[in-house]
């Protein structure tokens, strides 16, 4: 995404999408990144978490703000309705973990819900930890994981309030694989464990047609 919230600490032109956060984290020269968050054991086939806030912007560049009516529709291969950053590539929808929006309050900034861009914010479940691949049930709709974490190119606010930002190694996309309805307080289950594999091509930005 290209929002400035969430495109943190400058890397090396060379380095692609889709890396683990722990190479990113690595190919950064961060040995002790400073915000780490705890988001408990290794993901399980039928872990559960909740959805505790579903984000939208109306265009890319901006924060994205918590939903009034507390749902989002998930189109099958698009991702969100109604938000900026959905289309034809591989970051249809985004997931960030309260755990890891807490650890940037901890650090003394004022952040909250869709401050990272973040289309759904999670609880309860170890997003960051989940393999390329893995599919999950939010709400109605199913999306399998398709990239850890984000390549950011330029420092952004967060970054050099705090000197780090979480987002880059603790957020992950998904592409939809069947549609559906995100409501406030809804499950998010692990179906499938992925193997690194994502089933579906991957572009750097939604296609044109």
């Amino acid at each position: 995404m290209a929002d400035s919230t969430a495109n943190c600490t400058k890397i090396p032109d060379e380095i692609k999408e889709n890396e683990t956060a722990k190479k990113l984290a690595e190919d950064l020269g961060i040995d002790n990144p400073l915000m780490v968050s705890d988001q408990g054991p290794a993901p399980q086939v039928g872990d559960v978490g909740t959805v505790l806030s579903v984000n939208i912007a109306p265009k890319k560049g901006m924060r994205k703000a918590p939903v009034e009516s507390g749902a989002i529709e998930l189109v099958a291969d698009f991702g969100v309705a109604d938000d900026a950053h959905a289309g034809d590539w591989h970051r249809q929808v985004s997931f960030l973990a309260e755990e890891s929006i807490q650890v940037a309050r901890d650090h003394g900034l004022d952040v909250g819900y869709g401050d990272f861009a973040e289309n759904i914010t999670t609880s309860g479940i170890n997003i960051k930890g989940m393999p390329l691949g893995t599919r999950l049930q939010v709400g109605t709709a199913i999306v399998e994981v398709s990239q850890i974490g984000k390549i950011c190119h330029t420092r952004c606010a967060i970054y050099y309030l705090a000197g780090d930002c979480i987002f880059p190694r603790e957020g992950i996309f998904g592409w939809v694989v069947e549609p559906g309805v995100v409501r406030v307080g809804d499950e998010v289950r692990i179906l499938e464990l992925g193997e690194g594999e994502v089933h579906r091509a991957l572009s750097d930005k939604p296609l044109k047609h």
